[in-house]
């Protein structure tokens, strides 16, 4: 299941060669690198959530880190913020991670060489593909970025410097030669060899701080998993750095307190205590949420005990007002342990596998590192550059989310796995910022409260609070009776037409393994091949 048609076909070529759904993963994650890389790719990260047919779970963070050379305060300037460094150029990028964790995965859980999976890719690559909609539509939104450099505008541009027309075939040979130079010289060739030399000489050359030894220094990491419950259901989810797992977590265990089936998916009553609930979750992320290498991130946040005060404060008519965040219990010693594409896949003997991957916002930092076809992230942005100014998604940060050399800026991306009794039902994920927390949620009531289907769940309705801004963001499918019926219990509403887009997976009927569902306001396909 993935947001484009060739990954998943590469997802299922991978079944077919005698791979498991984590060899499926990344074979897709690889892929749409290539075909999707204004969203994702190895010059970026990534959460990767696996469910083993014996029951265990492992969570590789992919996550990229902030150079040894950065500073708490280096994209202020006169004392202000600068949103522009953070976003754009070589200050913006973090190293990357996502490969990391895509040969950690492959070597320890896969059946198939990682060499393997890049050379399939890197054949799309150099063929090239039609560019549909979807990317001629943020490409159009990226090209002032683009045409800042060279590399960039070259592959992604015109002669002219303007976006590619419609049925352009986007051919990547310099991309192309990097995946077949790690499939021959493994992830080293990227991490501390010709490919960490010459992101050293273009930092140098253009102002930014990553060098060969911050290249050579980074792991993918193992991470202990968030678990929690929803009406006698499990949901796994991923720790920090991602918030996700927690707050998916606090959110549900808010909105346990309440009745829900008896609320319509689209009526204003169910909008409005998600919302709430939405609310009080991301005035807690604002504050406590960070690497907890680095910074205390409270359990107790994803505690029951803490969720039943905070649904205490959600009155079921008209919108609390929240004007800082709470403290769960034991915050100072209970603690975790030290734009984007979703894709997920599962298999018949047992393997699960959802794993959220970016390069941050669109077509990341802009920067194509000369000679590499690799697009890098802007990760850097998703630090709080200074305490409460928002960053490109308007979240604010405190000091747990604060630059320092080393440091895994905090991320939204949840993928998420539901059990039953010990075995899975549903995986889910999504893309879109800060939105994706509110997706996952989404999809999980629409699935356990409501009983539907994952494509069902997906075709629902969308809404999102993040506590500042102060407003309401919702679909326009809502209905505008729903809307403003909204704005009289308080909430100031802004409607757009759509909302971000997900993925998820469940068990099949009707004698189908799997049923899955890609989001219907995108370009994704579910993809079955043989009897996985």
């Amino acid at each position: 299941m993935t947001v484009h048609p060739l990954a998943t076909k590469a997802a299922e070529q991978a079944f077919e060669r005698g791979g498991n759904a984590v060899d499926a993963a990344v074979a897709a994650a690889l892929t749409l690198g290539v075909v999707d890389g204004f969203n994702s790719g190895i010059g970026g990260g990534c959460f990767m959530l696996i469910r083993k047919p014996d029951g265990t779970f492992v969570a590789i963070d992919g996550r990229e880190t902030a150079p040894q050379k950065a500073s708490r305060d280096m994209f202020l300037r006169d004392g202000k913020a600068d949103p522009d460094l953070s976003r754009t150029g070589a200050l913006a990028i973090g190293v990357p991670g996502a490969l990391a964790a895509y040969e950690l995965a492959i070597r320890e859980h896969g059946n198939i060489d990682l060499a393997e999976h890049l050379g399939q890719a890197a054949a799309i690559a150099e063929k090239g593909f039609a560019l549909d909609k979807a990317y001629l539509r943020r490409l159009g939104q990226a090209v002032e970025k683009l045409r800042q450099f060279p590399d960039s505008a070259r592959i992604f541009l015109d002669p002219d410097g303007n976006a590619w027309p419609s049925g352009h075939s986007l051919k990547q040979p310099d991309l192309a030669r990097s995946y077949r130079k790690i499939a021959r010289h493994t992830a080293d060739w990227f991490y501390r060899g010709p490919f960490a030399l010459k992101t050293e000489e273009w930092m140098l050359a253009n102002g930014g701080l990553i060098t060969r030894t911050d290249l050579a220094a980074y792991k993918a990491r193992r991470r202990e998993p968030v678990r929690s419950t929803y009406r006698g259901f499990e949901i796994v989810g991923f720790p920090p750095p991602s918030s996700g797992g927690v707050h998916v977590a606090q959110i549900l265990n808010i909105l346990e307190t309440f009745d829900l089936r008896s609320m319509p998916p689209n009526s204003p009553r169910f909008v409005h205590h998600v919302a709430e609930a939405m609310r009080l979750a991301f005035a807690d992320r604002a504050h406590w949420l960070g690497d907890a290498d680095f910074a205390p991130v409270p359990k107790g946040l994803a505690s029951k005990k803490y969720a039943s005060e905070l649904a205490r404060r959600i009155h079921p008519d008209k919108v609390t007002n929240v004007e800082r965040h709470s403290t769960p219990p034991d915050a100072d010693t209970n603690l975790f342990g030290k734009h984007t594409t979703h894709f997920s896949a599962t298999d018949s003997d047992g393997w699960w596998v959802a794993c959220t991957a970016t390069v941050n916002t669109t077509f990341g930092s802009g920067v194509v590192l000369p000679g590499t076809g690799i697009v890098m992230n802007n990760e850097m942005d998703d630090f709080s550059a200074q305490p409460g100014t928002p960053n490109a998604f308007g979240l604010i940060g405190a000091e747990a989310n604060a630059v320092a050399p080393g440091k895994r800026p905090l991320s939204s991306m949840s993928p998420t796995i539901v059990l039953r009794d010990g075995k899975p039902v549903f995986t889910v994920g999504a893309a879109g910022g800060p939105t994706i927390i509110s997706q996952a949620v989404l999809a999980i009531i629409h699935f356990i409260d409501h009983g539907m289907t994952p494509a069902k769940a997906l075709g629902q309705a969308r809404f999102h609070h993040q506590w500042k801004p102060n407003r309401l963001l919702v679909e326009k499918a809502l209905g505008q009776a729903t809307i403003d019926a909204l704005r009289g219990m308080g909430h100031t509403v802004k409607v757009t037409d759509s909302l971000g887009a997900a993925q998820a997976i469940g068990l099949g009927q009707a004698g189908k393994p799997f049923s899955g569902a890609a989001d219907p306001r995108g370009r994704g396909v579910f993809g079955v091949s043989g009897e996985q």
